[in-house]
């Protein structure tokens, strides 16, 4: 089925931003893991997994629509050297896929393209979630003091 080629190029940047954000957060995830806070590595490391689902989805969906998958394309990471940058700088990913995913999803509206707009609502779920995640472990970050927080984000603890 020929696709829309507006709806093709928001697609592929949508696999751009996930494919970048997959990066992200295993960097991310491995530093944590490295540094012993094996709660939050585990958090991300499911966050990255999810993200690489979203990909596989987006890459069907275009060769469904007979376009090419661009994988090649990454946008800049945003490698946090501490812990609450590392939650700040994901969070703004999110924040950012889900305006895309917004965005995409009334183009495909536009061109009555409802195979597609059911996928993006099927991510953008997960993306608001990841969201939602970054906002209550900044939350507590800031209840309970950094210190605090990190106690909490090691396996040893619980």
């Amino acid at each position: 089925m020929k696709g829309n080629e507006k709806v093709l190029a928001a697609l592929n940047a949508n696999l751009a931003d996930e494919l970048t954000a997959i990066s992200q957060y295993m960097v991310h995830s491995e530093m944590l893991a490295n540094w012993g806070f094996d709660v939050l590595h585990e958090a991300k490391e499911k966050q990255a997994i999810d993200e690489m689902h979203h990909a596989e989805w987006l890459i069907a969906r275009i060769l469904f629509l007979e376009g090419t998958p661009i994988v090649s394309r990454l946008n800049p990471m945003q490698i946090g050297a501490v812990i609450k940058d590392m939650i700040l700088n994901d969070q703004a990913a999110e924040l950012g896929a889900v305006k895309s995913y917004n965005e995409a999803i009334t183009l495909a509206h536009e061109v009555k393209d409802q195979g597609t707009v059911d996928l993006l609502m099927k991510i953008i779920v997960d993306e608001e979630r990841h969201e939602d995640w970054a906002e209550a472990q900044l939350d507590q970050i800031e209840r309970m003091g950094l210190e605090n927080y990190l106690t909490n984000q090691t396996k040893g603890a619980a």
